[in-house]
C-alpha cells in the first residue's frame, strides 16, 4: 500500500484533478495504474515524458497524470504527437486513444504513424464502443452487437487493431486486457523502451454502454469474460484453430527492428544540407 501511495503522489495530479469522471468499475482506472507503474519502471524523469490523448473516456488519462501532457481533438492525438516527436525527438511520447478515436476518425493517422515507424508509444483502449459520446458503435464493435446507432444489431464487421498495426509497419505490437494487470504493466514498459512505433491494444470493457445493451453484465462479469477469452501467445501456439475460436491472444505479437522515421528524416536533412553547401562552393 505504501508503494501505491508513493506512485499516486509522484505521478498523478491527485490534489487538483480528482475525483475522476469514470464509472465505477471502468477499465481506464486499471490502465492508469499500469501506465504509471510502467513509467516508474523505465526510470525516465517526469520532464522527459509527454502523454498525449484524444477525446473520450480514455482521453481523461492525460488530465490525471503529472507529466507534460496534451489533451487534443478527436482523432488527432497522433498528429500532435508526431509534431512533438519531430520537434523534440529526445522526449518519450506516449499516446492514449480509444478504439473509435484511433481507428475511426483517427484511422488514417494511425496507419501512417505505424507506416512511418515514428519512435513513440500508442496505447489503444479497445472497449468496442464509443462510451463518453453516447454508446455509438465503433470499427471494433462486433457484428450483431447493439449500440445507440445500431438498435437492431451492428451490420458492419470489426477489424483487429493489432493486425492493422502489424501490417502497417509498427516495430512492436502487443495485446492485453485490463484483467491481466501485471502483464499489462510489463507490455507497456516494453513498448516505451522499444525504439520505433510501439502499439499496445488494451482490451477493456464499458459495462455502462456496451455491457448493458448487449446483456453482458456489469464490470465483474465483463472482466471474467476477459479472463476466460484471453490466451497467452505461447499457449496459443500449441492450440488448434478450433480451440482458439472465440478467443484472442495476449502478449507480444510482433517485435522487429525497422528504420525509425526521425533517424531517416535527420539523415535526409543532413544530405540536403551537404548538397546545398556543395552547390555554393
Amino acid at each position: 500500500m505504501a508503494e501505491v501511495t508513493k506512485l499516486i503522489h509522484e505521478y498523478l495530479r491527485h490534489d487538483k484533478k480528482f475525483p475522476h469522471v469514470w464509472c465505477p468499475g471502468c477499465g481506464n482506472g486499471i490502465l492508469l495504474g499500469s501506465l504509471i507503474r510502467a513509467i516508474d519502471r523505465t526510470g525516465f524523469e517526469k520532464d522527459d515524458i509527454v502523454v498525449v490523448s484524444g477525446i473520450g473516456c480514455s482521453g481523461r488519462i492525460s488530465v490525471y497524470v503529472d507529466f507534460n501532457t496534451l489533451h487534443t481533438t478527436h482523432g488527432r492525438a497522433l498528429t500532435f504527437a508526431t509534431g512533438i516527436k519531430l520537434a523534440k525527438p529526445k522526449l518519450q511520447v506516449i499516446v492514449i486513444m480509444g478504439d473509435g478515436d484511433a481507428t475511426a476518425i483517427g484511422g488514417n493517422h494511425f496507419i501512417h504513424a505505424a507506416r512511418r515507424n515514428l519512435n513513440l508509444t500508442a496505447i489503444i483502449v479497445n472497449n468496442s464502443i464509443y462510451g463518453m459520446t453516447g454508446g455509438q458503435y465503433s470499427p471494433t464493435t462486433p457484428y450483431g452487437s447493439f449500440a445507440t446507432t445500431a438498435l437492431y444489431g451492428n451490420i458492419e464487421h470489426a477489424f483487429s487493431i493489432a493486425e492493422l498495426a502489424m501490417m502497417a509497419g509498427a516495430s512492436m505490437v502487443s495485446r492485453c486486457t485490463v484483467y491481466h494487470a501485471n502483464l499489462l504493466d510489463e507490455l507497456i514498459t516494453n513498448a516505451i523502451l522499444k525504439r520505433g512505433f510501439s502499439v499496445v491494444e488494451v482490451i477493456s470493457h464499458c459495462h455502462t454502454q456496451y455491457g448493458r445493451r448487449n446483456k453482458q453484465g456489469g464490470a465483474v462479469e465483463m472482466l471474467r469474460w476477459q479472463k476466460e477469452s484471453a490466451v497467452r501467445v505461447d499457449k496459443a501456439a500449441t492450440m488448434t484453430e478450433d480451440e482458439l475460436r472465440g478467443k484472442f491472444t495476449i502478449g507480444i505479437l510482433c517485435d522487429r527492428d525497422l528504420p525509425i522515421y526521425t533517424q531517416e528524416y535527420r539523415r535526409i536533412r543532413e544530405a540536403a544540407k551537404a548538397a546545398l553547401s556543395a552547390e555554393r562552393q
